[in-house]
């Protein structure tokens, strides 16, 4: 059912909105305030779906109260009642962040649409949050090591810039994890992060693949197509195993960040993107330098702020915490009750030479709780964890 609230002083305005709204939907519950001191306050208590609050009240107008509640709840749409000598106000309400405005008397057509599109636009708003959420617990870093609260304070420190960033360390250490989480915690949070794994394209295709080609550029271009820095535009990029990207894209990568500039495969015409570039690899770029396979002033464009993430054999201490996050996910994947690990079997595990990493402990933990007891001994990770 959808709260609306209705803060309007003409007792017979409520009423004609009142009976409209009721009669319209049984899934609408109003409620009324009669000034806007009265209707800040319920708004403060309770949550409603949508707002409509007449501009011109005593006490407190309506663009005091739009101002004061999208301060407390930005994500209530509100809906200005305007007179007609209101009309100009009503128009910069938009401004301040109001939905839309209606003028009095209300026309029932325009009223109801504009309900509606107001209530349909906070679902989508609570939908886009809960996935954001589910979105932001996949690149979940967990572990309270010095080594990892260390990058969480780099994290804090760089994400609200639009510093370019080089994540570093082994494979199947967490790299796009400090990548998505720079994004989700950065002005850009609300556009996308587009990754691309510069080692799973092929050389002769990550340039199509970056910056788009053009019809009848090469045998398969078929039709025009955007490449992935123009679907970041607005947002991030991450280019993962920037390490092994060929000599001719990373000088087209290197103009993309120097001019902001990229130019689809078999085009003449330049395209301005606006696109913050996060890099990661498990290669040492400088030796990468030296031996002529990466350009040394796109390391220095990259490498604005430098991020090492550590092996897993350097931050052993998040080894219960890893295995206790791993085993509440899978669990929740597989539909099944969490099983326990006991604590000689953690033990046991914090000692294994984990070459592969947090990748590799996840696997392993997910084969224990597959093969293993009601709850994992230590007799279960001698049998099932074996390297």
């Amino acid at each position: 059912m959808s709260k609306i609230l209705i803060i309007e002083d003409e007792a017979a305005i409520r009423r004609v909105l009142v009976k409209i709204l009721s009669e319209e939907s049984d899934t609408y519950k109003v409620d009324e305030a009669e000034d806007g001191v009265q209707g800040l306050e319920k708004a403060k208590n309770d949550d409603y779906d949508l707002i409509l609050c007449d501009i011109k009240m005593p006490k407190m107008d309506g663009v005091e109260v739009l101002e004061a509640i999208k301060k407390i709840k930005p994500e209530i749409p509100m809906v200005m009642i305007s007179g007609h000598g209101d009309l100009e106000t009503a128009v910069n309400t938009m401004r301040l962040g109001a939905f839309d405005y209606i003028s009095k008397p209300p026309d029932l057509n325009r009223l109801l649409n504009t309900v509606r599109n107001a209530l349909d636009r906070k679902q989508l708003v609570v939908e886009n949050k809960i996935l954001k959420k589910k979105v932001s617990k996949n690149y979940e870093m967990i572990g309270e090591s010095e080594a990892i609260n260390h990058i969480k304070d780099m994290i804090e420190k760089v994400a609200t810039t639009e510093a370019r960033v080089l994540i570093t360390g082994p494979n199947g250490t967490g790299k796009e994890l400090v990548a998505h989480q720079i994004h989700e915690k950065s002005e850009r949070c609300n556009a996308s992060i587009i990754e691309v794994n510069c080692a799973a394209i092929p050389s002769e295709l990550i340039e199509s693949e970056l910056f788009g080609h053009m019809k009848g550029a090469f045998t398969s271009a078929v039709k025009d197509r955007a490449g992935k820095f123009e679907a970041a535009d607005g947002g991030t990029i991450f280019l993962d195993e920037i390490g092994d990207m060929s000599l001719p894209a990373q000088a087209k990568v290197l103009r993309a960040l120097q001019e902001g500039l990229i130019q689809r495969v078999g085009a003449d015409k330049d395209i301005k993107v606006n696109v913050r570039v996060v890099a990661a690899t498990n290669k040492d770029l400088k030796k990468e330098i030296e031996e002529g396979r990466f350009r040394e002033d796109l390391y220095h464009r990259l490498a604005v702020i430098l991020i090492k993430v550590p092996a897993l054999n350097d931050r052993r201490d998040d080894i219960p915490a890893l295995i206790e996050h791993f085993a509440r996910k899978i669990a929740d994947e597989h539909g099944s009750a969490r099983k326990e690990f006991s604590k000689a079997a953690i033990k046991l595990l914090q000692e294994y030479d984990w070459t592969g990493n947090i990748r590799e402990l996840r696997n392993v933990v997910e084969r224990l709780i597959i093969l293993g007891g009601n709850e994992i001994s230590e007799n279960d990770v001698k049998l099932f964890a074996s390297k």
